[in-house]
């Protein structure tokens, strides 16, 4: 039977076209996940083209051209999982938005890699493979060829389930792996290993502590005090002065190698000098800031949150100076074996693999980063500008420490360790004063119970998801690195 009252032609092209609009939007929708793959993969595939061109048809040149594009995988990889570290608290403290944070940690690690960065890179990750144990330069190719693919594999895999991992700790577990493939167990320095397992006790414990000890001071000295604001009239140039004391001594230790090479001595009395210049200038800057706050807490968070961003910046700078040359490594190494048809224990890292490393870090913070930053920043406790500063505050401190005693440690591991430290150290404190509460109770005061309840402040889960993937890094890295050399010279 026909239809008596045919729809009006125009009605018929309007219906038509809502359903391919909604078509439109569905497509949009499946596809915006696809978005940031797509670009990683092209800024991969330049990568590859920009050492074909620089090496035209040399011996090895499809060699280069692999591991360049492998070379920004990792770096993107390290932009996704590694600058969280820095970045994190300064957001989850709302100091910084999100896109102000990516913004500014793009340009301090770019600028950090390109102009502090490294111009010589251990490749065979400090001495854990001893070079004479590699039989040729085609195995050793290989061999960096797969700590490459495979470190960067595992800390994409971290990334993806949250866990925030060491990036050193994953080229070394790369490079033992395809090592002990290529020449056995008594190629791998056991005792370089047994100190960078000891690390993973070590920088986390440390940063730990002395971000809880500085929390712990700001309470004490601060806003425990009856005048919170006279208190930190006084105290937030001190604090100020330590952090800008002790981002100088970092800078210059860590960071400005490439530069001029500073002994730790030397460096402590630039950062003395700092501190002192800091503090007098934020004399004067903490007392209008804060002219007419109300003498609560709440109040004092407007008085931290500049010096974490800057803290945040450095953090930043120091980490692109001081990692993304560990990063690049294996890069830089088949780069020189490809060249010069053998390998050395220490080589120089080109231009062009620095920017790939610089402007890979750029990307994977910009593509994939706000997942981490979230994570460290508001998934594992709660921040605020205080707690935020004392986690920037401590990782500078830490690695100062740890250079001054010999101590290999992981900045990774010191920035989340921070982060626990200060969400530890509430949760002591909150039993604590729920255990005062108590015993004035029972001795007559009236206070309400539900006021000190046991509190949970550190999110176990992500604690334990955390811990694991530390523990596992460099055995899970090596593993993936010893089976991709196999087939790599199975296939070649």
């Amino acid at each position: 039977m026909s239809d008596t009252n045919p729809k009006p032609r125009w009605q018929a092209l309007d219906s038509d076209l809502h359903r391919i609009s909604r078509v439109e939007n569905a497509n949009i929708h499946v596809s915006r996940p696809l978005l940031a793959p797509g670009i990683a993969l092209a800024f991969m595939v330049v990568a590859g083209l920009t050492a074909a061109v620089l090496f035209g048809q040399a011996d090895g040149s499809y060699i280069v051209v692999a591991a360049a594009a492998f070379g920004a995988y990792m770096a993107i990889n390290i932009g996704a999982n590694d600058v969280a570290n820095n970045m994190g608290p300064a957001v989850g403290a709302n100091a910084l938005t999100m896109g102000g944070a990516i913004l500014i940690a793009a340009i301090a690690e770019s600028a950090g890699a390109l102009l502090a960065g490294g111009d010589v890179v251990s490749t065979i990750s400090k001495g854990i493979i001893d070079p004479a144990s590699v039989q040729n330069s085609s195995v050793f190719i290989w061999a960096m060829m797969a700590a490459l693919i495979s470190s960067a594999m595992w800390v994409n895999l971290a990334t993806w389930v949250g866990a925030p991992v060491s990036t050193t700790h994953s080229v070394v577990g790369g490079v033992m792996g395809a090592g002990i493939a290529a020449a056995g167990l008594s190629a791998v320095n056991w005792g370089t290993m047994s100190a960078i397992a000891a690390s993973w006790v070590i920088s986390p414990v440390l940063g730990g502590l002395i971000s809880a000890g500085f929390l712990a001071l700001i309470q004490t000295k601060i806003q425990n005090q009856d005048d919170k604001i006279a208190a930190a009239r006084k105290w937030v140039p001190i604090l100020v002065a330590l952090m800008a004391g002790a981002f100088a001594t970092y800078l210059t230790v860590k960071g400005l190698k490439r530069i001029v090479k500073i002994e730790l001595e030397m460096a402590l009395l630039i950062g003395l000098g700092a501190g002192l210049l800091s503090w007098s200038a934020t004399v004067p800057w903490v007392r209008r800031k804060s002219e007419g706050l109300e003498n609560r807490t709440r109040s004092l968070k407007a008085l931290f949150g500049l010096p974490l961003v800057i803290s945040a910046t450095f953090l930043s700078f120091a980490h692109g100076a001081n990692d993304v040359a560990n990063a690049v490594g294996p890069l830089a190494a088949i780069v020189h074996a490809a060249e010069f048809g053998d390998f050395a224990s220490k080589v120089s890292i080109p231009l062009w693999v620095m920017i790939i490393g610089a402007f890979g870090i750029s990307f994977g913070l910009f593509l994939f980063g706000p997942k981490l930053i979230r994570m460290v920043g508001s998934q594992i406790t709660k921040l605020n500008p205080m707690r935020a500063f004392c986690v920037a505050l401590s990782a500078a401190i830490t690695v100062i420490v740890a250079s001054w005693l010999g101590l290999p440690v992981s900045s990774t591991h010191i920035a989340v360790g921070a982060v626990f430290g200060v969400g530890f150290f509430r949760e002591w404190d909150s039993e604590r004063r729920r255990k005062r509460a108590n015993l004035l109770r029972a001795t007559g005061h009236n206070l309400a119970p539900e006021e000190y309840r046991r509190r949970k402040l550190v999110r176990r889960s992500h604690f334990m998801t955390i811990v694991a993937a530390w523990v596992i890094t460099v055995p899970a890295a090596a593993t993936m690195s010893a089976i991709i050399f196999w087939m790599l010279t199975a296939f070649a």
